[in-house]
């Protein structure tokens, strides 16, 4: 298991140095001189020329990456153009916001689309309408549920707040009543491709022969299912729970600034909005680094699982 993990920590970090000088090469392309941010349209070609120099900015990309890298390392990821405030600053109170959201998201994803599809393998009666359920929970966009949410349990039943989030300071039904929405919202189409995943697997491992032969035995139906289809029917999703988390960065996005949280995606929004080079530039890096690690994470439990994947 150590020497799986060591494999992957070995890969991962070419991996990201590549994928994140392809994103500082395409952000200087797309934005431009950071020093015509910083002062503007309407600056003089010489008094970008002076800030150009004076911050390193008109030498090669090759060069300006190795210098920013070297700085991230560090802990330095700049200063905000917009607010002139350190970027890490500014990203220490987003990151536990969508990062609590993220994994409440999977673990309520997961814990839902296995708990009901497995009643419904058993249940055939219920099978219809949790899988009617998994067809539109996976075609509703994030945008229109949550909207929907706010509508029925803000607007017209009061019982959730429409919008904001409550650090656990203030108390912790409070800030559970402020992530109710937002963690539905966002959980609803994975739980819903997840459970169709593991259905597809659970009908074709239970068909396998391995399972016909623990039947044979005299073996009840739920020690079979529990204890020999579940376990390898649950390999796919554990696969694509690792594959959807770049996915998961994106309707964070929308989450984030439906609700009015203040986390990573809505300071993404903002940045982007605001041309914020640095604060773009480090939340590119950081969910880089996320998605990667969560990546490695499922791999370990998938071999954890599967002791195929150690040999």
């Amino acid at each position: 298991m150590l020497s799986l993990a060591a494999r992957r920590l070995f890969l991962l970090v070419p991996n990201l140095v590549l994928l994140t000088f392809v994103v500082f090469a395409g952000m200087i392309s797309w934005l431009g001189s950071p020093s015509t941010i910083m002062l503007g349209q309407d600056a003089s070609p010489a008094a970008v020329r002076e800030l150009d120099a004076r911050y390193g900015f008109d030498q090669p990309v090759a060069v300006q990456y190795v210098r920013w890298i070297a700085a991230a390392a560090q802990g330095d990821l700049g200063r905000s153009v917009s607010t002139q405030q350190p970027v890490a600053s500014m990203l220490s109170p987003a990151i536990p916001v969508t990062l609590e959201l993220g994994l409440a998201c999977i673990l309520l994803a997961l814990l839902v689309s296995l708990l009901a599809n497995s009643i419904a393998t058993g249940a055939r009666i219920v099978q219809p309408l949790i899988s009617a359920i998994s067809v539109v929970g996976v075609t509703i966009p994030n945008f229109m549920l949550g909207a929907v949410l706010i509508y029925l349990f803000s607007v017209r039943l009061r019982w959730l707040p429409t919008t904001g989030w409550s650090p656990w300071s203030a108390g912790i039904g409070t800030h559970l009543m402020h992530m109710i929405m937002p963690v539905l919202t966002l959980s609803s189409f994975y739980a819903c491709s997840f459970g169709l995943v593991y259905r597809a697997e659970y009908r074709a491992t239970a068909r396998l022969l391995f399972v016909r032969a623990a039947r044979a035995k005299g073996l009840s139906e739920t020690r079979v299912s529990y204890r020999h289809v579940l376990p390898n029917a649950v390999l796919p999703v554990i696969t694509y729970a690792g594959l959807s988390l770049g996915q998961l960065v994106g309707g964070a996005v929308v989450t984030e600034t439906i609700f009015s949280m203040p986390g990573i995606g809505r300071l993404l929004v903002s940045s982007v909005g605001s041309y914020d080079y640095p604060v773009i530039l480090a939340l590119t890096l950081l969910i880089l680094v996320g998605v990667a690690l969560a990546n490695l994470g499922a791999d370990l439990l998938y071999a954890r699982v599967n002791p195929q994947v150690r040999v």
